[in-house]
């Protein structure tokens, strides 16, 4: 997964909470997200800041995905694409690409061993919870 969010005012968008939030949260004993990589990366419309990002590595680890170390933010984005919204030729782009590749790599170095690395003792003795009266 890649997640690219908006920085507006050093914080994220709601609706961009909210979309994670729509995420399921398990399948039976197991998160659907658990074992996946993820890269993330943000948009703001002026000076660099990494709140978005490091909140994305929170919502991340929170929902035990696999996330690279490598990360993006592209400042006055406004500036680095054209009118077609394609991204211009920058450090910037480079650093996208940067991080598209380290992803591919981290995904095909974990995709045999991901069971592996998020398998818990929890999940496999889960059992119905049983309210006593």
């Amino acid at each position: 997964m890649v997640w690219c969010f908006p920085e507006r005012h050093g914080v994220i968008y709601g609706i961009t909470k909210t979309q994670i939030d729509w995420i399921p949260l398990s399948v039976g004993a197991v998160r659907p997200t658990q074992g996946k990589t993820l890269a993330v990366m943000q948009m703001c419309g002026g000076s660099q800041s990494f709140n978005a990002i490091n909140l994305m590595r929170v919502f991340g680890r929170r929902i035990r995905m696999l996330i690279i170390p490598n990360q993006s933010s592209v400042t006055k984005a406004f500036l680095d694409f054209y009118d077609q919204d394609r991204m211009k030729p920058s450090a910037y782009y480079d650093h996208v690409v940067d991080v598209m590749e380290e992803l591919v790599k981290f995904t095909l170095l974990t995709c045999d061993i991901a069971p592996c690395l998020v398998d818990r003792y929890r999940e496999r003795t889960a059992r119905p919870i049983c309210w006593r009266v």
